[in-house]
C-alpha cells in the first residue's frame, strides 16, 4: 500500500498539534483534609464529596490560566479529627506541591496544620472551623467561608436567654477547640444577656458514657443544656438524659447541627427540643442556588448534603477564581488576589475575607428538629 506524502506530511503535523495540546495541559493540585474515618467520617466525607464536584465541574468546564489549559486534581487527606494525623496530612501535602488547601474541618486539626501551611506559603480555607483562633495567628494563609464560634457561641447564649427563656443553663463541652471554644462563647453571651449558668461539666470527643456528668447536672435542674462538640457525641447523650429524666432544651453548634443527629439519638429527641445552629445560611435568591447544589450533590453521590459540603465547593471555586484573576497558578501570585475577594457570588451566599481572612457579615442559620428532620428557625447576622 503507497501512502501519499502530504497525507504523511498532514498526520505528522496533526500528531504534533496534539502533542503540543497535551504538552500544555498542566496538572494543578489542590489538597483537601477532612475526617473520612473515626465518629465523624460521615461529615469528613460529605465535605470530600464536595470537593471532588467543584474539581469535576471546573475540569469539565475547561479552565485556561497564564495560557495553559488547566487540570485540577485533588489529593485527599484523612486526619481522623487527629491534631497529629492533622499535621502530617499537611506535611504529606506540602510536599506533593499542592497549590491550595481546603481544610481541616475541625478546629482541632485547623489550628495546628495552618503553620505548615502558611511556612509553605501556600493558601488554606476552612470551610467548617469555627474557633477564633483559626485567623487570628497573624498568617496570610488562613481563610474562612463560615462565621466563627464568637458570632455562632454568642448568637445561641442569647437565644437561650431571650427566645427559649432559660433560667437555669447547663454547659458541657468535649475539650476539642472547637467544643470548649463555642461553650467558652455560649457561656460568656448567657451571663451578658442576664441568663445563669448553674454548672460546667466536660467529656472527650470519643465517650460513650455521661451518667456522671448528667446525673450531677440532674441535681442542678437545668431547663437548657448546651453541648460543645460534634453530634457523635450528641446523639448518645440526649438518648442517656431522657434515661436519666433530664427535661431541658438541648442546644448545640454546628457540630451537631446534621441531619444524621435524630439516628444517633435513636428516638429520644422530643419535637422542638434541640435547638441548634450553623455557621452559614441563605435567604431569599440565594436559597435556590442552595436547593440546585443540594439536587446536584444527591444526583452525583447518592446521598444528602449533610452539613458542610456547599461551603468545601464554595471554597474550591473562589479559590481557582482567584487564580483565574491573578492569570497564575503560583501561590505567591494568587495569594494577594485571593485575600482581597470581595462580592464573589457562592452557592451559600455572597463570599468576602476581611484583612484576617474571615468571611465578613457571616451568616448562622438557626435549626430545631421535628419528626427527626431539620426544621429551619431563622437565619441571623
Amino acid at each position: 500500500m503507497l501512502f501519499k506524502p502530504h497525507a504523511i506530511a498532514a498526520s505528522l503535523l496533526l500528531g504534533f498539534a496534539s502533542q503540543q495540546v497535551l504538552a500544555q495541559e498542566t496538572v494543578v493540585r489542590l489538597g483537601h483534609v477532612a475526617p473520612t474515618s473515626g465518629s465523624i467520617a460521615h461529615l469528613g466525607k460529605d465535605n470530600e464529596n464536595g470537593a471532588r464536584l467543584a474539581i469535576e465541574e471546573l475540569n469539565a468546564k475547561g479552565v485556561t490560566i497564564g495560557g495553559k489549559k488547566i487540570k485540577f486534581e485533588l489529593l485527599a487527606e484523612d486526619d481522623a479529627a487527629d491534631p497529629k494525623q492533622g499535621t502530617a496530612a499537611a506535611q504529606k501535602l506540602v510536599d506533593s506541591k499542592v497549590v491550595g488547601v481546603i481544610g481541616h474541618l475541625n478546629s482541632g486539626t485547623s489550628i495546628p496544620a495552618s503553620k505548615i501551611y502558611s511556612d509553605a506559603g501556600i493558601p488554606q480555607i476552612s470551610p467548617s472551623a469555627t474557633n477564633p483562633r483559626y485567623t487570628r495567628q497573624g498568617y496570610k494563609t488562613t481563610f474562612r467561608v463560615v462565621a466563627d464560634d464568637v458570632h455562632l457561641g454568642g448568637t445561641l447564649g442569647k437565644y437561650a436567654v431571650n427566645q427559649l427563656k432559660g433560667k437555669s443553663i447547663a454547659v458541657v463541652d468535649d475539650r476539642t477547640a472547637y467544643g470548649q471554644g463555642v461553650a467558652d462563647e455560649f457561656d460568656k453571651a448567657v451571663k451578658a444577656a442576664g441568663g445563669k449558668v448553674v454548672g460546667r461539666e466536660f467529656t472527650n470527643d470519643k465517650a460513650t458514657d455521661f451518667t456522671a456528668i448528667l446525673t450531677s447536672l440532674k441535681a442542678k435542674k437545668p431547663d437548657v443544656v448546651f453541648f460543645g462538640g460534634m453530634d457523635a457525641v450528641a446523639g448518645p447523650m440526649l438518648r442517656q438524659m431522657k434515661q436519666l429524666g433530664i427535661d431541658a432544651k438541648f442546644m448545640g453548634g454546628d457540630g451537631i447541627c446534621t441531619g444524621e443527629l435524630p439516628k444517633l439519638a435513636a428516638g429520644s429527641m422530643g419535637d422542638g427540643q434541640v435547638v441548634c445552629a450553623e455557621a452559614g445560611g441563605v435567604e431569599g435568591e440565594a436559597k435556590k442556588s442552595m436547593e440546585e447544589f443540594g439536587k446536584k450533590f444527591k444526583a452525583k453521590f447518592n446521598t444528602d448534603v449533610q452539613l458542610y459540603a456547599p461551603y468545601v465547593y464554595d471554597a474550591v471555586n473562589v479559590l481557582v477564581a482567584a487564580m483565574q484573576k491573578a492569570d497564575s497558578t503560583e501561590p505567591a501570585k494568587f495569594l494577594p488576589v485571593l485575600a482581597a475577594t470581595n462580592g464573589y457570588k457562592g452557592v451559600t451566599g455572597t463570599i468576602a475575607f476581611d484583612p484576617k481572612g474571615d468571611i465578613k457579615n457571616g451568616a448562622l442559620t438557626l435549626f430545631t428538629y421535628k419528626a427527626g428532620k431539620r426544621d429551619q428557625l431563622a437565619v441571623v447576622r
